[in-house]
């Protein structure tokens, strides 16, 4: 008998295990035979992603010094576009120098536009001579700014929207540190809708206003705790991406999709925590998540990739793993249950919210059964996308293998080793050290 809070390395040898474990364990999972779902297209804002597949958003610290993409970027996005995922959602991109995580993180601005619009070319050139001329896969950058977790080289700083007592510690915040202000905030406004606008004349079909995993914009949105107009009330926590969001619409009009990277649930307790329960302060309360997907549906946002937790505390959370990265942990629960809990929450957030195209995530620690886990969440509504990180730096032609022969071998899998996270977190160039091991294992070395 498999036990819910005992964790356990993946042991699945086919899908008869995988569907016995959750009987086992009585989750809300389902397992479909049929994986041809993940190769329909999928219809948004007047264009045609050609499936229902995407590669999620991967800080892999390879840039240049001026934020632009360098020669392992390029490499990586050839790979990604030529691995045939309908949706590539390029990974965090900084929109001021002082906000990102390490100074290799990409930073997008007036004065390396050409390079990104470059990158943009060579994905876009790998991906037609690899799945054919008519596939063109969606593109999204996605926007940040850090916060806590700005780095500590070349004088960045950490930037915190309120004192938490549980994270300021981890992150040497002292009491005395000042939050960011209310003007402040105002001129990174400005910044998001400037790299917006950087972005789509690059060529970007879309821009994400980043607010998962504890970075600034998420930060807000949990800033109970905040005196001003970006804390306190539920307005004004959401003031700051909602402003950005209208602006951009506002300013850029029909340049192209913006959409948002949301946590739906922090797995840090209120009123530290988003999406956290008052009544119960370390459980899950969609209330609020479900009424800002409400309300940036109603502001033209049919674009939502939802995750959660802390990868920096929680990473159990957002990424089931079967071993930790270094000086981290195991959970006190089976892997299955955190892919669950991703999975099942996404399926509630998006209740009454049909127009919505939600592109989910929790299914790399599945190996390659998660085609059939995906397929139904598909049919299941759930999501319209299925979103992959670390699947996608262990064998970036993870789709066109499911294209063209109808599964996934398991040799083409993510382990859930945490080496690429060992490596993000060391600020290395980041990617699969098991399976891309000429560029990564010695790179992995210390």
């Amino acid at each position: 008998m498999i036990e819910r809070d005992v964790h356990s390395p993946f042991r699945f040898r086919d899908l008869d295990d995988l569907r016995a474990a959750i009987r086992d364990l009585n989750l809300d999972l389902e397992v479909d035979d049929d994986i041809s779902r993940l190769a329909a297209p999928v219809e948004i804002a007047g264009r045609v992603i050609p499936n229902s597949m995407a590669t999620h958003p991967m800080e892999s610290c390879d840039g240049n010094p001026d934020g632009s993409p360098g020669e392992l970027t390029f490499r990586r996005y050839r790979r990604f576009g030529a691995g045939g995922a309908g949706l590539i959602w390029f990974e965090a991109c900084a929109v001021v120098p002082e906000g990102r995580a390490h100074p290799s993180q990409l930073w997008i601005h007036e004065r390396n536009w050409g390079e990104f619009a470059h990158l943009l070319d060579d994905l876009r050139s790998a991906a037609a001579e690899s799945m054919g001329a008519d596939h063109r896969p969606l593109t999204v950058l996605q926007l940040t700014h850090s916060g806590r977790y700005c780095g500590r080289q070349d004088g960045l700083h950490p930037v915190v929207a309120y004192h938490d007592r549980i994270l300021d510690p981890t992150r040497g915040v002292s009491p005395d540190q000042p939050v960011i202000t209310d003007d402040d905030l105002k001129s990174l406004e400005d910044a998001f809708v400037e790299a917006a606008r950087v972005a789509f004349r690059a060529g970007f079909d879309a821009v994400d206003v980043k607010a998962c995993h504890r970075y600034l914009i998420n930060e807000l949105l949990s800033a109970h705790t905040r005196s001003g107009e970006y804390g306190g009330s539920y307005e004004n926590r959401t003031r700051f991406l909602k402003n950005v969001v209208s602006r951009i619409r506002r300013d850029l009009g029909g340049e192209g999709i913006v959409s948002c990277r949301l946590n739906l649930f922090d797995g840090h307790p209120y009123p530290y925590g988003w999406g956290m329960d008052p009544a119960h302060p370390d459980a899950p309360n969609l209330e609020e998540p479900r009424r800002l997907l409400g309300e940036l549906r109603d502001m033209g946002v049919n674009l939502i990739n939802v995750t959660m937790g802390n990868p920096y505390r929680t990473p159990h959370i957002n990424r089931p793993y079967d071993k930790a990265a270094k000086g981290g942990y195991l959970p006190q629960e089976h892997p299955l249950v955190g892919v669950e809990r991703l999975l099942t929450l996404t399926r509630q957030a998006r209740e009454g919210l049909p127009e919505l195209v939600v592109v989910g995530t929790g299914y790399s620690w599945l190996r390659s059964l998660w085609p059939h886990v995906a397929a139904a969440e598909l049919r299941r509504g759930g999501v319209q996308i299925v979103g992959l990180g670390r699947q996608a730096y262990a064998f970036p032609g993870f789709a066109k293998e499911i294209i063209e022969t109808g599964r996934l071998a398991r040799g083409h899998t993510c382990i859930t080793c945490s080496s690429c996270t060992q490596l993000m977190r060391a600020g290395k160039p980041t990617g699969c050290v098991p399976f891309d091991s000429e560029v990564y294992g010695a790179i992995s070395r210390p």
